[in-house]
């Protein structure tokens, strides 16, 4: 598939009254659409949607969707936010679908070896190659969270990250206790419900409803189901993530998960486990205003096109770089550069709100 790459000089649309305008619209029409791309990687086939040009300094801002979504249903409600439209303007966003998982993925075969949660990270750095990307920013949700992770901790690519949002992170595998429930639950619930349960709590099914009814429609009538459950059951087959503070996570991180979400303990664990000084763990009310304010403490949006953001516990990571992403001296994490003032820890939980 060819690649788009959509520049500064505007093209004129001929037989038009307003050649700017209409150029304008043309190329956000396309940034919508985004530019889809099959990239082959070493266990096969990826499909991966890129809005903007990959001709940029800045990191790209890559997503990984969780089980039983795809990047379309996962990520397009986030970034379609008024709130995100810097973000959409000035960074490039790559979206990356699980092998199979894209909207009208063809069903695999009876017997098709999925890659496990491991070799599904280990084709990210073909997505990376393909693009030309030196560094992104990642963001991930539920097994998508993991995926990145792993990524991100392996030693063949300690500095490709610049910085990780993790959301309803869980690194373990299940205890025997939990293995077990799930034995149960698979004996008693079909695999849309398992996915629903996995998404959502008991308390958040009760209260979103229609978004749940929504969400059993669509998994249960995708024609690709047999995928959604060889990637179900790959997640399910993870091994341990194990997490050092000393020695995993080179880059920030903000992990976030709600109030009420099934996997808040896990993700509360790993925050423990985590550097303090690098990372920042959120219940957010407005996730979008918490991930620009992550951006802006990496150094790549200027404080003045932020909006107010209130917080009871503030967790400001403090980097040096120039806004076309060349760093101009070293990441200063726990003390300020030049004298400055230390920023608060933000290993605090951080509650924000327009």
């Amino acid at each position: 598939m060819q690649e788009i790459a959509i520049t500064e000089e505007k093209p004129l649309l001929p037989g038009q009254p307003d050649p700017t305008k209409d150029a304008e619209a043309a190329a956000r029409i396309l940034l919508d659409q985004g530019q889809e791309h099959s990239i082959e990687t070493p266990h096969g086939l990826l499909h991966v949607t890129l809005h903007g040009t990959s001709n940029t300094r800045r990191p790209a801002i890559l997503t990984f969707h969780d089980v039983g979504l795809d990047s379309k249903s996962c990520f397009s409600p986030l970034f379609k936010f008024e709130e995100m439209q810097e973000i959409v303007k000035n960074f490039t966003l790559v979206h990356i679908d699980a092998p199979g998982q894209e909207e009208g993925a063809t069903a695999y075969p009876m017997g098709y070896q999925y890659p496990s949660m491991e070799q599904i990270a280990e084709m990210i750095p073909a997505v990376l190659t393909y693009f030309n990307f030196r560094t992104v920013i990642g963001i991930g949700v539920g097994s998508g969270s993991y995926i990145l992770s792993r990524f991100t901790v392996s030693m063949a690519h300690p500095d490709s990250v610049e910085g990780l949002v993790l959301i309803n992170m869980d690194p373990e595998t299940r205890g025997w206790m939990d293995w077990a429930a799930q034995k149960i639950t698979t004996l008693t619930s079909s695999l849309t419900e398992q996915i629903l349960s996995h998404l959502f709590s008991q308390e958040e099914m009760s209260a979103n409803a229609d978004l749940v009814r929504s969400h059993r429609d669509r998994i249960s009538k995708a024609p690709n189901l047999i995928n959604i459950e060889l990637f179900w059951r790959s997640y399910n087959s993870r091994r341990d993530l194990i997490i050092d503070r000393n020695s995993n996570f080179k880059c920030p991180v903000m992990l976030v998960v709600g109030d009420q979400a099934p996997h808040e303990e896990a993700a509360v664990e790993c925050n423990s486990k985590l550097d303090p000084t690098t990372t920042s763990f959120l219940k957010p009310s407005k996730l979008t205003e918490a991930f620009k304010y992550f951006i802006q403490g990496m150094g790549y949006m200027a404080s003045s096109i932020m909006t107010r953001l209130s917080r009871s516990r503030t967790a400001s990571l403090s980097s040096s770089y120039s806004m076309d992403g060349e760093r101009q001296r070293s990441r200063t994490l726990s003390q300020s550069s030049q004298g400055g003032q230390m920023p608060p820890s933000p290993s605090h939980t951080m509650e924000v709100s327009c």
